[in-house]
């Protein structure tokens, strides 16, 4: 059985490998919401001598002036309607002023330019409700996040947020810019771009805030060629879902298992590798292994990786040859290549040594597997040495010939030495 038929399989039993688009395929539009903190405190007039939503303004009309046409965009803000100090009631001020879809520029400009600092900041539910707003398609989707401080209307907590919109799938990424932001907000918009595989920049003037939003929006337009096929491992390997070669992501919570199943044949090699995203604190001296099994259990080869401090991603890798397997129709002598071909359900394990102080009921890190089936490289045979007796007659003429002329040596050296 060859490749397409392990896809055949993989399309029954199991998840899809991930494809990379076709020339000429239509992608659907990218979706990005711009979401704007317009609380109190961006009254604050400290960069430029300018207040922070005056700068955030005109970053705004500058960024929709270059947007690209084929990109589809939306507006939330937060903070931005409730002036009293009611917190139950602040805490629930966020609005979508631009719906998401194609843009109109005057109309973006005419809603961002009324807006003025207000009330409290729910970053959290900003975050939640901009997700919704983005819904389920698109090439990307992906929330760009321009605050100037922390939430101050927890729970929800804004990373235990960006932590579940990542576990719902791998499109959404929340990229976050402070506006000269203090030290508790930067380690909290760090937590949240890290979850969902974002990005956090601190911006201290306009220019700096315009450039890096269009780099954000333009990224967004440029979709990545394959996107991994979404799979859940399993608890055991009798139950783990059968993949053929591809791209596939899951998530994988602390101390957890995920088995995985992978057809290898006599004469191919199983290339495989996973990489696990740290999105929350861990605490030192941590790792990842990956292993593959026999379905009965027995181990094959492993490979692991291990860290201790920071480090945003942690990756191992393991090859394993179907040769490797004896064979049960080999065993009365016969020739390996009059044998069929044989199959072996290898058992991937994915298993990590992390700690930390988040929550149990926190969704799993997000993992990437990456599998390959190929054909095996075989070292090259020697040219019949060390095949049972006649190794030992190749070993016992060299010791032979190294003996003769070992004493015939010592005799010349001994003969020319008593002549002088």
């Amino acid at each position: 059985m060859g490749i397409a038929g392990l896809i055949a399989i993989s399309s029954l039993l199991g998840a899809g490998p991930a494809q990379a688009r076709e020339p000429g395929e239509q992608a659907e539009p990218p979706r990005v919401e711009l979401v704007l903190d317009v609380s109190g405190s961006m009254r604050a007039a400290d960069i430029d001598g300018e207040t922070r939503i005056a700068v955030a303004k005109r970053a705004f009309n500058e960024v929709v002036d270059a947007l690209p046409e084929t990109t589809y965009l939306g507006i939330r803000v937060l903070g931005a309607t409730y002036p009293g100090d009611n917190k139950k009631t602040g805490c629930k001020d966020t609005q979508q002023i631009v719906e998401v879809g194609p843009v109109d520029r005057n109309a973006a400009k005419d809603a961002i330019a009324g807006l003025k600092p207000t009330g409290f900041t729910p970053v959290g539910l900003a975050l939640r409700e901009a997700a919704k707003d983005l819904g389920d398609s698109g090439s990307v989707r992906r929330i760009v996040l321009i605050t100037d401080g922390e939430d101050t209307c927890t729970p929800p907590d804004p990373c235990a947020v960006a932590r579940e919109l990542a576990a719902q799938g791998t499109k959404l990424v929340v990229d976050t810019l402070g506006l000269a932001p203090d030290e508790k907000t930067r380690k909290q918009l760090v937590c949240i771009s890290t979850a969902t595989g974002g990005t956090f920049t601190a911006a201290q003037s306009q220019e700096e805030l315009t450039d890096r939003v269009k780099q954000l929006v333009d990224r967004a337009a440029v979709p990545p060629p394959v996107a991994p096929a979404a799979v859940t491992g399993a608890e055991d390997c009798q139950s783990a879902p059968l993949l053929a070669p591809g791209v596939y992501t899951d998530r994988e919570k602390i101390g957890e298992h995920r088995y995985y199943r992978v057809p290898v044949q006599s004469g191919q090699e199983l290339r495989a590798s996973v990489s696990v995203a740290l999105d929350r604190q861990v605490s030192r001296d941590y790792g990842v292994l990956m292993k593959a099994a026999t379905a009965d259990g027995r181990e094959l080869v492993r490979g692991s990786d291990a860290g201790s401090g920071r480090a945003d991603v942690l990756s191992a890798g393991l090859r394993w040859s179907g040769d490797e397997e004896p064979s049960p129709q080999a065993s009365d002598g016969a020739d390996d290549d009059d044998q069929p071909a044989v199959t072996t359900d290898v058992c991937l394990i994915v298993s990590n040594s992390f700690a930390s102080n988040t929550a149990a009921s926190a969704p799993g890190m997000p993992l990437e597997l990456s599998i390959d089936v190929v054909d095996a490289s075989h070292a090259p045979d020697a040219p019949g040495l060390g095949r049972g007796w006649l190794l030992l007659l190749v070993l016992g003429l060299a010791g032979l010939v190294a003996g003769v002329l070992a004493g015939w040596l010592t005799r010349w050296w001994v003969a020319t030495w008593r002549e002088n």
